[in-house]
């Protein structure tokens, strides 16, 4: 039998001491670390912060970890400590404020200045604490009293204040793929520090939980403890994919990003929102949620269907929706369902017009169909030298120079003058348009008293205004 190493020896005492699966599963160095290759490299910066002494000038006195939950931070954070013999403090900004900060900072000075020993602060969720509670940081950080590590899942540039920002080496951590969750149960289902070999994982019940642990390396392994236990209680020795849902109390979402169900969840989320069912609406992005979809792809659709259901019928329905989609771009999982669903409600209970996608269709087509044609020569470009002599702008009528700004005269090409391509609706905003266009198509007919091209006093084309 092969002699325990210290990561088997420490792994064992956690796991009598009744530690949570995801923590005794721990990595102790940055080799054992799953993921997040491009920080793990020989000479970047975060191999340097490991391998450097304490005290070492070579790397800064603050580091920034950003990244979705499950993706290493803390795990990167307990690695540092270790390198090296620091003192290792961990606060959360969710219980933790000013004074806990400051009785941190004034221990790390003691212990520096009686033992010379660093002390490395772990700061979970930095960007829960405000301004000033950030500001009490700078002194012990511009001084280097300690080694500060911060974690957030949230944009740094919009949540952490510039001066510690400044100060700060910035790590972006990227999602863990479903390769390397894959690696962290294999490795949890057999190390003497997890589950010892005590369970298997049948393959229906591994694919279902990389699915619903969607990159989150502390979720996957909590589910995975929670449905080891629920099958050794019932006495079976391999967690199937009913044990796993039972364990985790929630049905298994059928739910495959890559396959048919990602298009036809997709497809009837947008065709709820279009129906006005906000309920159904609800339901399917609360699927798309738990299947660990990616909140920028669901954004999108937001986006579309803000503007090829929606359209002028409710004109803030679009900007509802582009704003979600810069929301969950910087948000991540869980926060992000909030927005999305907010988003959802909006365009699902807004008024509802078509006339838009519509209309674009059909000059489309019109156009794919050859009905092109010159532009009149009066809307041609006629600010450069010789265009008067061609006949281009000649004529123009400038609108503004006329009540109402709408002048009659002909816009369209010939192929296609007096089509009509926007219908609008009478639903909601969209009535007012529905009104106000019937009275320009009839002021541009010439049906009503007003000066067509060539008459009265046409706007000079001097490259100043409109060409």
């Amino acid at each position: 039998m092969e002699p325990e190493t210290l990561f088997d020896a420490v792994g064992r005492e956690r796991a009598e001491a009744g530690a949570p699966l995801a923590a005794r599963m721990r990595p102790r160095t940055l080799d054992e670390v799953v993921g997040q290759a491009k920080l793990r490299r020989p000479g970047s910066p975060l191999r340097r912060l490991v391998e450097a002494a304490p005290g070492s000038r070579a790397v800064p006195a603050s580091v920034i970890l950003w990244g979705p939950p499950g993706t290493g931070k803390t795990t990167l954070a307990h690695v540092v400590a270790r390198s090296t013999d620091r003192v290792f403090r961990e606060l959360s900004a969710i219980n933790a404020g000013v004074k806990e900060v400051r009785a941190v900072i004034d221990s790390a000075r003691r212990e520096l200045g009686m033992s010379g020993r660093e002390t490395l602060l772990f700061l979970d969720e930095i960007h829960r604490f405000s301004k000033a509670q950030q500001d009490s940081l700078l002194p012990a950080v511009e001084n280097r009293w300690v080694t500060l590590i911060a974690a957030t899942t949230e944009n740094p540039y919009f949540s952490v204040i510039s001066p510690l920002l400044s100060r700060s080496l910035l790590l972006t951590l990227e999602p863990l793929d479903d390769a390397d969750v894959a690696t962290l149960v294999d490795r949890a289902l057999v190390a003497p520090q997890g589950l010892a070999d005590s369970v298997t994982l049948d393959g229906e019940a591994r694919a279902q939980l990389l699915r619903l642990a969607g990159g989150d390396a502390r979720k996957a392994l909590t589910a995975l403890e929670a449905a080891a236990g629920a099958a050794r209680d019932q006495g079976f020795g391999s967690v199937t994919a009913e044990v796993l849902a039972q364990a985790l109390d929630r049905a298994a979402v059928r739910y495959d990003r890559d396959g048919d169900q990602h298009y036809d969840v997709a497809s009837a989320l947008i065709k709820s929102i279009r129906g006005s069912d906000v309920d159904a609406a609800l339901h399917y992005l609360a699927r798309m949620i738990e299947a660990g979809e990616d909140p920028r792809f669901i954004a999108r659709r937001l986006v579309i269907s803000a503007s090829e259901d929606i359209g002028l019928a409710d004109p803030t329905a679009l900007p509802t929706a582009v704003a979600a989609m810069q929301a969950v771009s910087f948000l991540g999982w869980p926060e992000a369902r909030i927005t999305l669903a907010q988003a959802a409600i909006a365009l699902a209970l807004a008024p509802k017009s078509n006339a838009a996608i519509k209309a674009i269709d059909a000059a489309l087509a019109d156009v794919r169909a050859g009905s092109a044609g010159p532009v009149p020569l009066h809307l041609r470009d006629g600010h450069y030298k010789g265009a008067a002599k061609l006949g281009h702008a000649q004529g123009y009528v400038y609108p503004h120079d006329l009540p109402g700004a709408v002048a009659a005269q002909q816009y369209a090409p010939d192929a296609v003058h007096g089509k009509r391509y926007y219908n609008p609706t009478r639903h909601g905003i969209e009535e007012r348009y529905a009104d106000r266009v019937e009275k320009i198509r009839a002021l541009l007919a010439g049906e009503s008293s007003g000066p067509r091209p060539g008459s009265g006093q046409p706007k000079p084309d001097d490259g100043a205004g409109p060409a």
